[in-house]
């Protein structure tokens, strides 16, 4: 059979690879296990049980909830009978909420548990035109999803014959979802995608690696963002089981537990495994501590093709003593990570697949649903800081000012009630305006340099790039976020939101003694220690890249406290509302220039040679 439409997925893993372990989710911390069959069946009547209720083909039904299998009986019910699934993020805000379900004209909702329902439930009281709320998890006096199921598994004969019409009529140019996006400004975008924007994706994609049929992958990405989403029917197309992480916080449990082949996550993800392991690395004893970190230089000097006969004997030896625990902590079975979202760190791309773990970077957005290029799990196709070759199927060119446009059959139908917004990022030809800036190297592989609208240029005229900046700084043990800084100012400087949890470790070594973090940003021996790190880390950057002042704030960003968004994206106007005082007073006043405390310290260290002894 051929796969045009997302539903279409269901009866093709069936037919060609059936097998007892098709969805798996965690109750009451047992694996549940749907088998392929028992999938179809529940999604079947998912559909029944809509239609028995009244909703009918184009209606919209928002899902809010964590990773479970229940999802695709969900979002795959849903759209066989021509209804339209909007997914909305359980970690948004309350206005957020209120915005995408008047929005998007849902007519039902299904939470995930008693948490989200309770955020949402207000809002949703007020909603026109909404007719239901469902739960997943039970809920004392809330409708659960399972009578959805159970009305369909009794009006099955009624609406067979209904059903079959319905999923004969649906096109793969049909619409099938609205997934809003983050937005790191202002209100988010609701894009409509059709099935041919998904199923083209997962086809191409699907070349990117020789996995399938007998193997596994986890779940933990949120499945309302569309990367998750699509290599969820990805896994499906090749035949992977999917097992489902409803709470990130398990994580590590779940991969010990479920040995995978292949997982997806975004770059600040890996930066924080990353982190962990080197920070253990620095509490083990002396000797220990030397090869792990010979282990690691050696790493960072790896080549996807080169290297040396001497380096793969020093290599081979590096795997057996420390990698092979970086391996064991993933799993062992690990095949490959599929890492979007984000520009990876390249140091991270050499020392994970030195340790034998392959990463493969992919880039793309919500209007593409998702991939535009991606780098195949093939060493000859591969080349690092780039994130691949530009897929089949798909045209990207770039602009005479470095935007990359790209055009295809993965490209959104537009915004959803918003023409407006839509033409102003498609052009006359078709193309999609990304607002990312890229190159193209050796004819083949696509790089991508920055966020076109994150650019901004200092009073004497020099363009300041700030997400290379700004991956450079959290490359530091001591930093978790960082905000380059600097439109139309002499110079470029930073707000630092700093690792709390390391940074304590080290106080605690040093015997610096705070009563909180309010006050601990403010120790001289603090803020020189932030200073040496963005001091060594702006010696490697261009003159007017450098770093000359910054501020610590005290609060963690993230996307719960709204600095960040769902995909950890950094909400620019947002932060610079917020620190606008913090920021004009860097460039008033600026204690913490750089190269300031480095030639006072410097001063001083020489005036306190030259006391007198007694």
């Amino acid at each position: 059979m051929e796969v045009t439409r997302t539903f279409d997925l269901i009866k093709w893993t069936h037919e060609k690879y059936p097998r007892p372990d098709m969805y798996c989710g965690k109750q009451e911390n047992k694996w549940i296990k749907y088998s392929s069959e028992e999938a179809l069946m529940n999604i079947n009547s998912v559909s029944y049980g809509l239609l028995s209720m009244g909703y009918r083909k184009g209606d919209k039904i928002a899902t809010i909830t964590g990773n479970k299998p229940e999802w695709n009986f969900a979002d795959m019910g849903i759209a066989q009978a021509g209804m339209i699934h909007v997914p909305i993020y359980p970690t948004i805000g309350s206005d957020e909420y209120a915005f995408i379900l008047n929005h998007s004209d849902v007519k039902a909702i299904i939470v995930g548990n008693k948490s989200i329902y309770g955020k949402v439930s207000p809002i949703a009281s007020k909603l026109k035109g909404l007719s239901g709320i469902f739960s997943f998890d039970p809920i004392e006096g809330v409708r659960s999803f399972n009578e959805i199921i159970d009305e369909g598994k009794r009006n099955e004969e009624k609406y067979r014959v209904e059903l079959e019409e319905i999923k004969n009529s649906i096109k793969p140019e049909d619409l099938v979802t609205i997934i809003y996006t983050s937005g790191t400004t202002g209100d988010s975008k609701g894009v409509m995608l059709n099935h041919i924007n998904l199923i083209s994706n997962v086809i191409e994609t699907s070349k990117a690696h020789d996995l399938g049929y007998g193997h596994k992958a986890i779940s933990f990405l949120p499945l309302c963002h569309v990367l998750e989403r699509m290599l969820n029917y990805h896994y499906q197309y090749k035949g992977i089981s999917v097992y489902y992480v409803e709470n990130m916080g398990t994580v590590g449990e779940v991969v010990k537990d479920v040995q995978p082949h292949i997982f997806a996550t975004v770059p600040r993800l890996l930066e924080k495994i990353y982190d962990n392991i080197i920070s253990k690395g620095k509490s083990l004893p002396w000797i220990k501590k030397k090869i792990f970190f010979w282990a690691v230089k050696l790493g960072l000097k790896f080549r996807l093709k080169g290297n040396s006969g001497f380096y793969k004997f020093r290599l081979e030896i590096a795997r057996k003593l420390i990698f092979s625990k970086w391996r064991e902590a993933l799993g062992n079975d690990l095949v490959v990570i599929v890492s979007g979202g984000a520009a990876l760190q390249s140091r991270l791309e050499r020392i994970f697949w030195a340790a034998g773990i392959p990463i493969i970077q992919g880039y793309g957005l919500t209007e593409t649903s998702p991939v535009i290029s991606v780098n195949p799990l093939r060493i000859d196709e591969i080349k690092f800081e780039t994130v691949g070759p530009v897929l089949q199927g798909v045209q990207v060119k770039i602009a005479g000012d470095g935007e990359i446009l790209a055009k295809g059959p993965n490209l959104m139908m537009g915004y959803y009630k918003a023409p407006e917004l839509t033409a102003e990022v498609m052009d006359d030809e078709g193309y999609f305006h990304t607002g990312d800036i890229g190159i193209i190297e050796d004819n083949k592989y696509l790089r991508i340099t920055d966020r076109k609208k994150e650019i901004f240029k200092l009073s004497a005229g020099k363009y300041i790039a700030p997400q290379p900046i700004e991956n450079r700084l959290k490359e530091s043990f001591f930093i978790e976020q960082a905000m380059v800084i600097g439109e139309n100012e002499k110079f470029a400087s930073a707000l630092i939101s700093p690792n709390f949890s390391y940074l304590h470790d080290w106080c605690s070594l040093h015997k610096i003694q705070f009563r909180d973090n309010r006050e601990l940003i403010e120790i001289p021996e603090v803020i020189e220690r932030f200073s040496r790190e963005i001091r060594e880390i702006s010696n490697t950057l261009g003159e007017h890249e450098q770093i000359k002042r910054f501020r610590l704030v005290i609060e963690e960003w993230s996307p719960q406290s709204g600095e960040l968004s769902p995909t950890l994206k950094l909400k620019r106007n947002l932060l610079a509302l917020h620190y606008k005082d913090l920021i004009a007073d860097i460039y008033s006043h600026g204690y913490t220039d750089t190269n300031v405390i480095g030639r006072i310290k410097n001063g001083i260290n020489g005036l306190l040679k030259n006391l007198p002894k007694f």
